[in-house]
């Protein structure tokens, strides 16, 4: 019985479009434009909250019958979209991130530095669970960074994935032939073991871009020494531990992030706390982190993700602490 209504009431909207058939998405589409939503507040002075979850990257993410694009490319929309509105005059970055890529770490860290400079708008980063190695590194432009009680945080240095499967080939009777024109061209092959002149290679390019990373912490969080050198072993840290260190400012949850933000920028307890979203959602709120699902209002019959764990990690230099990508 109830097939048979669903199906009329398809009919009549049908008709009712002049026979041109209704547009309807089997997904969600990450082609709809971000909107404006408030969460709180009724002036007119704006706090715009931009959340940062999940593995730090560049690349587009791959699914079933979409491409939703890269953290990096929807951060920095939103910071663009801020940057068009002048009732806006601060950016509260809910960071929940292990890291991510090198070079997405260090362009996002790079937009949001610029995005200060172009605007003057007052940054402020709450961290959530966990924002260590890339999260961490995005986090540093901020003009105040709040720890909630159980955050990890740190593990600032760098490390470089390589996978081998030279064992494996022994075992099936395979092998890779290689004709190069340098002898350093394959280095990092896969196909072969790495020899003691390519280890101190590898070794001193993930060393210098660790070097990087401890160069920005001391620019930006007066460091001493001392603290360098026990945060160096880029082990993560408590939140207590590190506000010990310096390298958070503060200890709270996230209203008393917003109420920092607040007062550094000069809004008042009643303005507005916005968010960019694709959708609406009842019952909003900050802990709603579905920005970055790209849901759109159309009717959804599919959508199918991935967990993160099923897809690796590519060759490559990360600011990451690995222990926290399993399950993203």
């Amino acid at each position: 019985m109830r097939i048979r209504y669903l199906f009329i009431l398809l009919i009549f909207i049908f008709l009712s479009g002049g026979c041109t058939p209704p547009k309807i998405k089997l997904y969600p589409s990450a082609a709809d434009p971000l909107k404006e939503f408030t969460l709180q507040g009724e002036e007119e002075g704006k706090l715009l909250v931009i959340p940062i979850r999940g593995i730090i990257s560049d690349a587009p993410k791959e699914q079933f019958f979409r491409t939703l694009p890269s953290m990096v490319q929807e951060t920095v929309s939103q910071l663009r979209l801020a940057e068009k509105d002048k009732k806006i005059r601060a950016i509260l970055l809910k960071v929940d991130s292990p890291g991510g890529s090198v070079i997405a770490s260090d362009v996002l860290y790079n937009e949001i530095l610029a995005f200060k400079k172009r605007t003057g708008m007052k940054v402020v980063v709450a961290m959530m669970g966990v924002t260590a190695s890339g999260g961490y590194y995005i986090s540093l432009p901020a003009d105040l960074i709040i720890a909630h009680p159980t955050t990890l945080t740190g593990s600032i240095g760098v490390i470089f994935f390589r996978p081998k499967v030279t064992g494996l080939m022994g075992k099936i009777g395979m092998a890779v032939e290689v004709n190069k024109s340098g002898k350093n061209k394959d280095m990092g092959s896969p196909f072969r073991p790495t020899t003691a002149e390519e280890e101190k290679i590898l070794q001193e390019l993930t060393d210098k871009l660790g070097q990087r990373f401890l160069d920005r912490v001391a620019e930006h969080r007066k460091l001493d020494q001392r603290e360098l050198s026990e945060i160096s072993s880029a082990r993560v840290f408590l939140a207590d531990e590190a506000l010990k260190l310096g390298l958070v400012d503060k200890i709270g949850y996230l209203d008393d992030a917003v109420r920092e933000a607040k007062k550094l920028a000069g809004l008042s307890e009643d303005d507005r706390i916005i968010v960019y979203r694709r959708t609406e959602y009842p019952d909003d709120n900050l802990y709603n982190t579905s920005s970055t699902r790209f849901e759109g209002r159309s009717f959804s019959l599919v959508s199918i993700d991935l967990p993160g764990s099923l897809s690796g990690l590519q060759t490559g230099f990360y600011y990451l602490w690995t222990p926290a990508v399993q399950g993203e």
